[in-house]
C-alpha cells in the first residue's frame, strides 16, 4: 500500500470531537501527519485530490445475522465481511441465532476458526453468545462458560417469552460483567407487522400496541434496579420505550440501548407506497416485504422521536441488524415474511442523505451513533485519529451515485426496499490496521 495524500478532506473524529477540511497523509493506511508540510512530501507519495469526500474511522454495528452456519443460502461469512467492507463496517458483532446456535463454548470456536479462514481483509468479528439454549427462550445456556469463552455479551435476539426466566438471567448473567441484549417487546403481545395507530388501520394490518414494547421495558427496569446487571436494550421502535430508556438513564441503572437504522427512515406511511423513500426519489413497492421487520415500523411520530433521543444520547447506538433472505422467503405476503432487511452496504449512504444532508442528524453525531458508541458497547475503547494511531478509517464519497442491484451489492441476498433504486453515497477506500 501506497503512502497517500488525501488532499482537502473532511476529516470527521467523534472522540476528538473534529469535523473540519484537512490535508491527510497515510502510510500503510496509517495517519502519519495532518496538514503536513507540502514541501516535505516523502517521495512517491499518491497525491489524492478528495475535496467533498470524507475520511472518518471505520463503522461498528453492534448485531447483526449470519447465514453461515445453517443458512447459506442466505449469506456465507465471506459474503457478509465483504458486504461489512463495501459499507465501511470494519468490526462486525453478529447475533447468535445460527444453526446451530452461538450457545457453548465450541460454537464460539468454529464462528472464529471459519472467520480467520476467510481471505484478507476481513473486518474484525465479535460474537454475541446466546441466553438460552438453541436461542429458543426455554432453558437457560451455559452463562458462565460461554463468557469464558470470549463473547462480548448475552442475548437471544428475541422478544421476551417467560418473565420469570429474564429474572434469573439478570441473576445469573450481571455477575459474570457481561451485558444482556433484550429485546423490550412482550412475545405474546408482538406478532402484528406494524405499530397500531391510523397508519396501520388504513393500510389494513393488524397492529402492535405500544404497549406491548413499553410495558416490557419498564418490567425489565424495575427488575434492573434489584440487580447489577448491565442491560442493553435493543431494536427501540416506540416514542415511549425512548422517553422510558432515558428516564432509566437519568435514575442511573447501567442501561444502554440501540435501535435499528431502519427505523430511522422509514415508519407505516412508507409501506403502501405513498411516499418516496429516503434517499430516492421512488416510493417502495407496495407492501414491500422488506419492510416487515423484527420491530414493527412505527409511525411518523415514534420515528422522529426516536431521532431526537438518538441526537441527546438517550439512545447510544444505530445497528444495522442485517438480515438476509432469499428470494423465495420473502416473496409472500407482507405480515407472512421474516422479518428483516439487509442493511451492511446501504446504511450509510442512506442515513446520510436521510438525515445528515437534511439536517435531522449532525456528522458527527451520526458517525457517534455508527462507530463510537457501537465500540464502546462492545467493550472497545476508541482512540482520535492522529499520528501513530494504529485504527480502522474509511473514505465515503456522498456524492457518488450508484444503483441497488444484484450486480453491485456483494450480499448474497437483496431483501431491501431500495433494491432497484438510485442513491448517493459510496464507501471508495477502507484501511484495516495490521
Amino acid at each position: 500500500m501506497a503512502i497517500e495524500l488525501l488532499r482537502e478532506i473532511r476529516l470527521i473524529d467523534p472522540v476528538a470531537q473534529v469535523d473540519r477540511r484537512a490535508t491527510v497523509l497515510l502510510d500503510q493506511g496509517q495517519v502519519r501527519a495532518i496538514d503536513p508540510d507540502p514541501q516535505a512530501l516523502p517521495e512517491g507519495t499518491r497525491v489524492i485530490e478528495a475535496a467533498g469526500q470524507i475520511l472518518a474511522p471505520g463503522l461498528v454495528d453492534c448485531y447483526s445475522r449470519s447465514g453461515e452456519p445453517g443458512y447459506e443460502s442466505r449469506e456465507t461469512l465471506a459474503s457478509l465481511a465483504a458486504a461489512a467492507l463495501a459499507g465501511g463496517f470494519t468490526t462486525l458483532a453478529l447475533l447468535p441465532n445460527t444453526q446451530p446456535a452461538i450457545d457453548q463454548p465450541a460454537m464460539v470456536q468454529n464462528l472464529r476458526d471459519r472467520w480467520a479462514a476467510l481471505p484478507e481483509p476481513s473486518p474484525r468479528l465479535h460474537l454475541w453468545g446466546a441466553l438460552t439454549q438453541g436461542t429458543q427462550g426455554e432453558q437457560m445456556s451455559e452463562l458462565a462458560e460461554l463468557a469464558t469463552a470470549g463473547i462480548v455479551g448475552f442475548t437471544d435476539g428475541r422478544a421476551i417469552r417467560d418473565w420469570v426466566l429474564m429474572e434469573r438471567l439478570l441473576d445469573y448473567a450481571g455477575p459474570l460483567g457481561l451485558p444482556l441484549m433484550v429485546m423490550g417487546q412482550r412475545a405474546a403481545t408482538g406478532r402484528g407487522p406494524v405499530l397500531e395507530g391510523v397508519e396501520a388501520l388504513r393500510l389494513g394490518l393488524v397492529g402492535v400496541s405500544a404497549a406491548a414494547e413499553s410495558s416490557a421495558l419498564a418490567t425489565l427496569l424495575e427488575l434492573l434496579r434489584d440487580r447489577p446487571a448491565r442491560l442493553h436494550v435493543m431494536r427501540l421502535a416506540t416514542d415511549r420505550a425512548a422517553a422510558l430508556v432515558a428516564q432509566g438513564k437519568a435514575d442511573g441503572l447501567p442501561l444502554t440501548a440501540s435501535l435499528s437504522w431502519l427505523q430511522l427512515l422509514c415508519d407505516t406511511s412508507h409501506i403502501d407506497g405513498r411516499r418516496p423513500l429516503p434517499g430516492s426519489d421512488r416510493p417502495p413497492l407496495p407492501y414491500d416485504p422488506s419492510l416487515h421487520l423484527p420491530a414493527p415500523l412505527g409511525n411518523p411520530t415514534d420515528r422522529q422521536a426516536l431521532i431526537a433521543a438518538l441526537k441527546t444520547g438517550a439512545i447510544d447506538a444505530i445497528a444495522v441488524d442485517h438480515a438476509p433472505y432469499t428470494y423465495e422467503e420473502k416473496t409472500v405476503a407482507f405480515a407472512e415474511a421474516p422479518q428483516g432487511a439487509i442493511g451492511l452496504e446501504l446504511a450509510l449512504p442512506l442515513l446520510w442523505s436521510g438525515l445528515v444532508m437534511t439536517g435531522e442528524l449532525t456528522a458527527l453525531e451520526l458517525w457517534r451513533s455508527l462507530s463510537q458508541r457501537p465500540a464502546e458497547l462492545l467493550g472497545q475503547t476508541p482512540q482520535a485519529i492522529g499520528p501513530g494511531q494504529a485504527q480502522p478509517l474509511i473514505r465515503f464519497d456522498p456524492a457518488a451515485t450508484w444503483t441497488v442491484e444484484p450486480a453491485q451489492l456483494q450480499s448474497l441476498a437483496q431483501n431491501t426496499p431500495w433494491l432497484g433504486h438510485k442513491i448517493t453515497g459510496r464507501v471508495v477506500q477502507t484501511w484495516l490496521p495490521t
